[in-house]
């Protein structure tokens, strides 16, 4: 059964890896699942933690945000519902209105996170499709955050 939070149209992927009950695995399955959403954070964090444009964004200590970025990811792309266990809804957008976030801090946070994701399929061999599916969501979910223009 499937969480209620998770969308059914974004996280399948061809028939790369393990085959879910419609014949197509999940990217989270694909990709390998949880530690490499684990690393895929690390290695944002680590870059937005010297970028002057999104580090103010940001509280002192990252380990949180770490946390609660790849449980969300994980789960939106198939994976365990634990996102949502542990902190609700996850209303992306209203978590992200208190922050004032323009193209300046969406191309920055996008650059990061392509950055990140491109070190770790190239790494790991992660199929072309499955990075384009992905920096298509980052993207989109990127400009989705912006609020002052």
């Amino acid at each position: 059964m499937r969480h209620p939070h998770e969308n059914p149209h974004r996280s399948r992927v061809g028939s790369l890896g393990r085959v879910s009950e419609q014949g197509q695995v999940t990217v989270f399955e694909a990709v390998g699942g949880s530690e490499f959403f684990d690393e895929l954070l690390r290695r944002f964090y680590g870059r937005v933690e010297t970028d002057p444009v999104l580090r103010p964004l940001y509280p002192e200590d990252l380990t949180d945000s770490i946390r609660h970025t790849s449980l969300f990811l994980q789960q939106y792309w198939g994976g365990p519902g634990t996102y949502s266990e542990l902190r609700g809804h996850p209303r992306l957008r209203a978590r992200h209105l208190p922050f004032p976030i323009g193209e300046r801090q969406r191309d920055a946070w996008f650059g990061h996170m392509a950055a990140a994701l491109d070190s770790l399929v190239t790494e790991r061999g992660i199929a072309p499709e499955v990075e384009a599916q992905m920096l298509d969501y980052f993207f989109r979910a990127a400009d989705f955050m912006i609020n002052t223009r």
